[in-house]
């Protein structure tokens, strides 16, 4: 078993061997660091930061590393179309399970048709390559209803459907040779204009992405945004769910340790950090009607889980050592369905395999009954000529209730996404792109109730 772990971390870089932090929060009563790690009997958001010197052993040498480092990230215009080939891939998945979303279709059945459409359009590419690359479904198709937060992709056997009214939160992810790209967008299962708290909830969380997009940028830190963030949802009084984290991603890494926090507080922070440029994130905006404290009210429901490389244990039960077999063959890196194992034998593995902490589990988390929740996801390359959101989806019409009138807001608001490009010789007059290049202004959702207007 060392032997094996030993080869599968050659493969990957110190922060996928790092990264433990899922993308939400679930630890009540503690006080969260990416680094140094911090312990917490609750199981639900083990947090888990080996030491560099044992990365670099299990890697390879720091050199090596670095040569690496410079191959793989955006300056490469190869890693930069791989980026881009996935976000197209997972925009169009969206799109197919968005016309899918009708009154009594099985969620199950959605979750199965936008991963069985990222896994056939990734299949055929790359299929005449010399060096096999891995690529397929990054995090699985998840439906969340109404006040459901996350994390909501059931088992075959669940006869969950959709009903007249309800408010969808679909989330995604997909990935080439490791690149990857992720979105998440809230519809409103109706005809017509979204109108009331709904509308609010949704437009807060639009706004938010708009205003986090503008600040995810060189020389800015993580805090601004989310100090941001939380003033954007009180303007339309709602709130920011807590425990939501956005995370820089690389290759092979869905989560990595440089993190935004949704909320901060004395009971929950992270280690501060300023975004550089070449970087990659997944800016996951999450809001509420309700008080934003999310909830996990049934571990059954629990159904996606990530395999910790760094972790050894040897299971007593055979039920649990086949199914960890088969995910450590088919699913050595990703989040996974349990979906995609023999249900019966799974139910009895995963649950040695969590507690034993070989598996992170992404907990189902739930507001109060009667409370709207809203999610806005998107990835952003941190290019040298701006913030590039590669995924993205329009909005319905919305008629929030609330009016954004604060000052502050409306100049985050305005901040252009892209800037100038250095260089390059003398400029063109008239060039058609120029113009768009240094524009950024959009409103916030009760003047333009379209899609977002960074869309492109």
């Amino acid at each position: 078993m060392k032997c094996k772990r030993r080869v599968l971390a050659k493969t990957l870089r110190p922060d996928a061997l790092q990264s433990r932090t899922p993308h939400y929060i679930y630890k009540p009563n503690c006080t969260v660091h990416t680094s140094p790690p911090t312990s917490c009997p609750n199981s639900f958001a083990a947090f888990f930061t080996i030491d560099n010197r044992r990365n670099f052993e299990l890697v390879g040498s720091m050199s090596d590393e670095e040569r690496e480092e410079k191959e793989l990230d955006l300056t490469s215009p190869e890693v930069v179309t791989k980026y881009k080939s996935a976000a197209e891939i997972v925009n169009k998945a969206l799109q197919l399970v968005l016309s899918e979303c009708k009154p009594k279709v099985k969620i199950v059945d959605l979750c199965e048709k936008g991963d069985a459409f990222i896994r056939e359009q990734t299949g055929n590419m790359y299929r005449n390559v010399k060096k096999k690359i891995e690529r397929g479904v990054a995090f699985p198709t998840c439906i969340s209803v109404n006040n459901t937060i996350c994390h909501f992709s059931p088992l075959a056997s669940d006869e969950t459907a959709l009903e007249d009214g309800d408010i969808l939160k679909i989330d995604m992810g997909c990935h080439i040779d490791g690149f990857i790209s992720v979105v998440a967008h809230t519809h409103v299962l109706s005809q017509g204009p979204v109108t009331g708290r709904a509308a609010d909830v949704i437009a807060a969380a639009n706004t938010a992405a708009e205003v986090a997009l503008r600040l995810v940028r060189p020389g800015k830190k993580n805090k601004d945004v989310t100090e941001a963030i939380q003033k954007v949802a009180a303007a339309y009084d709602c709130k920011i769910v807590e425990g939501v984290l956005s995370h820089q991603m690389k290759q092979f890494v869905i989560d990595g340790n440089k993190v935004v926090l949704s909320v901060s507080g004395t009971d929950t922070r992270v280690d501060e950090a300023e975004f550089e440029e070449n970087e990659v994130y997944s800016v996951d905006i999450v809001t509420s009607t309700g008080e934003g404290k999310p909830k996990l009210l049934d571990e059954k429901q629990t159904t996606i889980y990530k395999r910790a490389v760094d972790k050894n244990y040897h299971l007593k039960m055979k039920a649990s050592r086949f199914i960890f077999s088969e995910i450590s063959q088919k699913f050595p890196i990703m989040p996974f369905s349990a979906r995609a194992l023999e249900e019966k034998r799974a139910r009895l593995g995963l649950v040695e395999c969590v507690n034993h902490e070989l598996l992170q589990p992404y907990p189902v988390l739930h507001e109060k009954p009667g409370d709207l929740v809203a999610h806005i996801k998107f990835t952003v390359l941190l290019m040298p000529n701006g913030s590039d959101r590669i995924t993205s989806h329009p909005l319905q019409d919305l008629q929030p209730t609330n009016t954004v009138d604060d000052l502050e807001i409306k100049a985050w608001l305005a901040l252009a996404t892209k800037s100038k490009k250095k260089g390059g010789g003398k400029k063109k007059k008239g060039k058609k792109g120029d113009k768009e290049e240094d524009a950024g202004d959009v409103e916030p959702m009760d003047a333009a109730p379209k899609g977002p207007a960074s869309q492109e």
